[in-house]
């Protein structure tokens, strides 16, 4: 650059050195004609003109006019914002938080949303549901023989595989551990396109039940258990007491979907010969053919389950008619719809808040530059008499937007990425594809689109403002400047008014928003004090107790009990399949003895948990009616039954009535008598109603078409004012260990923490909206500070001579309060309308509370006047102290 500009100022000097030249030449030869040389000199300049134009329009020919005018253009608004320091810092602030919010929310939105799977034709990959309306299923798995049927006859899919996860203990020659497992069959991870590190996939013959035992390993923990060796592959793992060769490692990149990563991937190895009806325990991925719709392949697999039906035998138990009359249903999704869940609501309100700041941000600093125009005045009042058009001084505003807004950009840019790093890192807010979450070339591309707008957004009102100076009065010694000044207060009043509306519309939203949440909050979810319930999973495998001795299982629950109890501080333990709120729970149709359905009808499905007495006093729930069960009822197989609050609401007036009545799973199941009736438990989160669960015993005979049925895997529940103290986990593990040796303990944390993630979504959807809706009001304050300082700096000049100190004080308050008044109170008049009519879109849902409840509206509304208030009264107590009204009184 510095060459070209000694290129292009060289031959500035050559077109100077050949115009003199012709010049002289012209001189010369009107001298050889006999004129005198001052009339020669006359005539010559006559006749070619003027020497500077004639100079100028030469170098036009070797200039490019547009840039050299915006490189003098950009060098001069430079120098103006490092000489105005705290207007450019004010304005950076100000944008870059706001573009920053922005660009956080849609790389949030892109990498969730608009990315697709990173697998393979991840637009052609489906998960493979099942839904019964007559039952209350929405959204079942898949079962083994309906996998089997599928795979072997359909005629639109690739491919199906099934997958379920697990937590079973490693042990060996190492310290025994409880590790998540994923059970897949051989085509599930070629349907994601997994290639592993090392070694092979399963095939068919892995996946046989007959075959040798297998085994994959996740990049992490080859690491973690073998050190990344490279000779891991045809050695032998213990897994769930059963010797497993290590076929495979994984890629460092391998993530199962959305979610938890797993340690080790085992094959499912179900057995089609013994397969029957039923059992929806496991989930399934497909793949599209090409060319072939979502509806197709739903039709074709409607028209399989016929098949199923005819070539699989039901359970014991379980008649054909039960699964006819289940009238079950394919229930198929885009993969990428199910990995999402319904989180796209939250982010898009976000983003919506997030533009909602921007257009807040940008009045506000329209307003900074409309006051700099006014202090420029004379500025522009003399470029005009040199020559300069409105079209120059719009070029001036525009260049110093752009400049403002390139640069807020950049900030926010680097607030985003700071911001993201924060939320990736937590993982708290319970967003799925999180691992996908980055500043990309589309959020550059965001960013810099953002940067234009707000460059255009924060420049009209200024250049409007430009345009209606009267520049010749302003010549005239002033005589119009009280109409400048008033023409820029209207623009400004304005702006001011549309910051507190958006201001009062990102309130409400915050505003319900909390409610909601203070709403759940007050809800009980069925027990008391979760903070002080310690859990863990415990399992006994069968190699060290096999399914013949259910007694001994029993026996060592009680004990493990009846030891942890022991600790001291422990005020109640229990133990059951799960508890609340950890996702680990399943259901089935329930028959109730004296209600029986219609021929052809199924009853509601149930969910179920397995627990031990004293598992409602662990968890602090209440027995409204009946008792708890004994261990006693356990070990004598007595056929008794809980129910919860929920279900027998459903089915009797009373909970008192409930008592004696009797249940049972299938036609052949004994009938259990209902011995108790819990208070309801919040199972699936407070935001979800509780649930109509049955509690069964640990051990049965003649359940669910089962001669006998153990619950292995449990989760003790344990309560103590040490939970989460390492102290109180060590006295655990010892416990446990002289119990069972060599059990390793799995999802160790209290059931406060359960509690905190099943509202973790929301709970963040609540944060940011309340950041942003902080933002939005100061920047709506710090307007009205603005606009009412510049007032009353103006103020001074017009005071009358005969007004005194003491009564100018009052005056200046007033003056204030009642132009900010006049700026708030419309702004909130029209906020508060938008919203009412804005929040009946509200894409979250509010949870206890109306999205027209008045009293967010109201607190709102005295909210924001009590910041206008207060950006009032700060620009009117500095004016009006005694000093600045003595400088006033002199100047009058």
């Amino acid at each position: 650059m510095p060459g070209l500009m000694f290129s292009r100022r060289r031959r500035y000097e050559e077109i100077a050195e050949s115009i003199r030249e012709h010049l002289d030449e012209k001189i010369a030869d009107l001298i050889e004609h006999g004129m005198t040389l001052e009339d020669a000199q006359r005539t010559a300049h006559l006749e070619f003109g003027d020497i500077t134009v004639i100079e100028q329009r030469s170098r036009e020919v070797w200039q490019w006019p547009v840039l050299d005018s915006l490189r003098i253009e950009t060098e001069d608004a430079l120098h103006r914002m490092l000489h105005a320091p705290r207007f450019t810092v004010i304005a950076l602030l100000i944008l870059g938080v706001a573009i920053g919010a922005n660009t956080m929310i849609f790389s949030l939105l892109n990498g969730v949303l608009f990315k697709p799977l990173a697998y393979p034709h991840s637009e052609r990959l489906l998960a493979v549901n099942h839904q019964s309306q007559q039952a209350g299923f929405k959204n079942m798995g898949i079962s083994p023989s309906l996998y089997f049927i599928y795979r072997e006859q359909n005629t639109t899919l690739t491919d199906i595989g099934a997958y379920d996860h697990d937590e079973l203990d490693v042990t060996g020659s190492t310290i025994p551990e409880r590790v998540r497992v994923l059970d897949v069959t051989d085509g599930t991870l070629p349907l994601l396109g997994v290639s592993p590190f090392q070694g092979r996939l399963f095939t068919q013959k892995d996946d046989s039940p007959n075959s040798a035992q297998t085994v994959l390993l996740t990049y992490p923990y080859w690491q973690k258990r073998f050190g990344g060796t490279s000779s891991v592959i045809g050695r032998s793992i213990t897994v769930g007491g059963v010797s497993r060769e290590i076929i495979a490692v994984l890629p460092q990149d391998f993530h199962f979907l959305d979610q938890q990563d797993p340690s080790l991937i085992l094959p499912m190895r179900w057995d089609r010969s013994t397969t029957t009806l039923g059992n929806f325990n496991a989930n399934a991925i497909a793949m599209l053919k090409p060319g072939v719709s979502l509806q197709q392949a739903t039709t074709n697999l409607a028209g399989l389950l016929p098949v199923a039906l005819k070539t699989f035998s039901t359970p014991a138990g379980i008649s054909d008619d039960f699964y006819r009359s289940l009238h079950l249903a394919p229930n198929l999704l885009p993969l990428k719809t199910q990995v999402l869940g319904n989180v796209q609501s939250s982010l898009w309100l976000l983003l919506v808040a997030a533009v909602l700041v921007l257009f807040v941000a940008c009045a506000n600093v329209a307003n900074l530059l409309i006051a700099q125009i006014e202090v420029r005045c004379d500025e522009f009042a003399l470029r005009y008499v040199i020559g300069g058009t409105r079209k120059d001084f719009s070029a001036t505003i525009l260049v110093e937007s752009a400049l403002i807004g390139i640069a807020g950009s950049i900030i926010g840019l680097l607030l985003a990425y700071g911001a993201l790093h924060i939320i990736v890192r937590f993982e708290g807010a319970d967003i799925p594809r999180i691992r996908d979450i980055a500043i990309t070339p589309l959020v550059w591309f965001f960013n810099a689109t953002v940067a234009l707008v707000t460059c255009l957004l924060i420049a009209c009102a200024p250049i409007l403002q430009s345009t209606g100076l009267h520049l010749e009065g302003l010549l005239q010694e002033h005589r119009d400047v009280e109409r400048q000044s008033r023409k820029g207060w209207i623009a400004a009043r304005v702006l001011v008014t549309l910051q507190v509306a958006l201001s009062v519309v990102l309130l409400v939203c915050s505003g319900l928003m909390f409610r909601s949440v203070r709403a759940m909050l007050r809800v009980s979810p069925g027990f008391t004090q979760p903070e002080n319930i310690q859990t863990f999973g415990f399992y006994i495998p069968e190699s060290q107790i096999p399914d013949t001795s259910p007694d001994l299982v029993i026996h060592k629950d009680q004990k493990l009990l009846e030891t942890l109890a022991a600790i001291p501080g422990v005020s109640a333990v229990g133990l059951g399949r799960s508890v609340p709120m950890d996702k680990n729970s399943y259901q089935n149709p329930v028959y109730v003895q004296k209600h029986l359905e219609e021929k052809g009808e199924v009853p509601p499905s149930r969910p179920f948990n397995f627990v031990a007495p004293g598992f409602f006093s662990a968890l602090g729930t209440r027995l409204i009616a009946g008792h708890d069960f004994t261990w006693g009822d356990i070990y004598s197989r007595k056929p008794v039954v809980i129910v919860s609050k929920a279900f027998a609401s459903q089915y009797w007036p009373r909970a008192e009535n409930a008592l004696g009545q009797k249940i049972r799973v299938t036609s052949t199941d004994t009938w259990r008598e209902i011995i108790g009736v819990s208070d309801d438990v919040r199972y699936d989160g407070v935001k979800d109603p509780a649930p109509a669960i049955v509690y069964w015993p640990l051990v049965m005979d003649n359940f669910a078409g089962q001669e006998h049925k153990l619950q292995r895997a449990t989760v003790f529940a344990v309560r103590s004012r040490t939970a989460r103290t390492q102290a109180f986990l060590e006295d655990i593990q010892q416990q446990v260990g002289n119990v069972m040796p060599n059990i390793p303990l799995a999802n160790v944390e209290t059931l406060g923490e359960l509690y905190t993630k099943s509202m973790a979504r929301t709970t963040f959807t609540l944060v940011m909206l309340c950041v942003f809706a902080g933002m939005a009001l100061a920047l709506g304050t710090l307007g009205i500070f603005s606009v009412i300082a510049y007032s009353i700096a103006q103020r001074p000049r017009r005071l009358p001579p005969s007004a005194g100190s003491v009564a100018r004080r009052p005056s200046v308050l007033e003056m204030s309060i009642r132009q900010g008044m006049s700026l708030t109170l419309p702004g909130i008049a029209i906020g508060l309308a938008i919203a009412f009519v804005a929040m009946r879109f509200m894409p979250v849902s509010l949870f206890g509370v109306s999205a027209h409840d008045p009293v967010t509206y109201v607190t709102t509304a005295w909210a924001v006047a009590v910041a206008a208030l207060l950006g009032c009264y700060l620009p009117a107590r500095r004016v009006a102290s005694s000093e600045s009204l003595e400088r006033a009184s002199n100047q009058v």
